[in-house]
C-alpha cells in the first residue's frame, strides 16, 4: 500500500491519536466507495478509472441521496444551507 501511495505521490493524512473522528468519517466514505463503485468495476485501465471515477463521484454528490444530510444530496443540502 504504501508504493501506491508513493506511486501516485499521495501523503497519508490521520488524525492525532485518541481523536478518531476525521477517520471514522473518512472510512465511512471509502467503505461507501468500495461497495457501491471500486467492487462492482473492472478497470482496463487508469484512464477508465478516471472516468468512471468522475461519473461516480458526479452521481453521488449530485443523485444520490444521503440519510445524514435529510435525504437530500450533498449539493442540495449545501445550497440549503447556504440560503438560511
Amino acid at each position: 500500500m504504501d508504493e501506491l501511495l508513493e506511486t501516485f505521490e499521495i501523503g497519508r493524512s490521520l488524525s492525532m491519536k485518541g481523536c478518531p473522528y476525521d477517520n471514522a468519517v473518512a472510512e465511512a466514505t471509502y467503505k461507501i466507495m468500495k461497495t457501491e463503485f471500486i467492487n462492482q468495476m473492472s478497470f482496463q485501465s487508469l484512464r477508465h478509472l478516471e472516468l468512471e471515477l468522475y461519473d461516480y463521484v458526479n452521481w453521488f454528490n449530485k443523485h444520490r441521496i444521503h440519510g445524514t444530510l435529510a435525504y437530500l444530496t450533498p449539493v442540495q443540502y449545501r445550497q440549503t444551507a447556504l440560503k438560511k
